[in-house]
């Protein structure tokens, strides 16, 4: 019987996301947790589950942090994330993460129970809108303009940057120039916003 962990800030979408699996037969909703931090903690307390199905925007801990720790840490878990925001930068951070399945919250209920057993006999499934907006999108930051983009737009100063990344300030000043020129921002708030909008960051 293939176990489940729900992962879901918004709590009515978390009950009625676990309430759903737990009519199916031959499913078992194992855990249900607010944010990433709780996922992880029940791998290491309760044991691992076949599936998390999370939420990929949440505080503290999201969707991608679960997916990153999973396999950075070779655990045998499958992810698949959910999304009510169509950002096609999210679906190839997602596949970098090793993300087996990504749907959006507005699927039916066949389509979600569907991707996950597909998921489970080994299948990679990508909600074909999803799949469609990411073939159209290019990223055009690199690495280094990215990390940047996401430091500043923390709050981070150019002299905080360029210490968090081992860079000179000049250097973390070409890196925003250039993202801010790509992305047609008119700063780097700016240009964090636009990034952030894509799923870029």
């Amino acid at each position: 019987m293939p176990t489940i962990v729900v992962v879901e800030d918004q709590s009515l979408v978390r009950d009625a996301i676990a309430m759903l699996l737990s009519l199916e037969d031959g499913v078992e909703v194992v855990g249900k947790y607010s944010n990433g931090a709780g996922a992880i903690k029940h791998f290491e307390d309760l044991g691992l589950p076949d599936i998390v199905l999370s939420d990929i925007e949440m505080p503290d801990v999201t969707g991608l942090d679960i997916a990153r720790y999973v396999t950075d840490n070779a655990i045998n878990t499958h992810v698949v994330l959910m999304t009510t925001f169509a950002k096609p930068g999210y679906i190839k951070r997602a596949l970098a993460a090793g993300v087996k399945g990504f749907v959006l919250k507005e699927a039916d209920s066949d389509y979600l129970l569907s991707s996950i057993y597909k998921v489970l006999s080994g299948e990679r499934v990508i909600s074909p809108e999803l799949a469609i907006m990411a073939l159209d999108d290019d990223n055009p930051l690199s690495q280094k303009e990215t990390m940047a983009l996401k430091l500043a737009f923390e709050g981070n100063t150019t002299q905080d940057i360029a210490s968090k990344l081992f860079l000179s300030q000049g250097t973390v000043r070409n890196y925003l120039s250039e993202a801010i020129s790509k992305l047609d921002a008119t700063n780097r708030i700016d240009a964090a916003r636009i990034a952030r909008q894509k799923g870029w960051l």
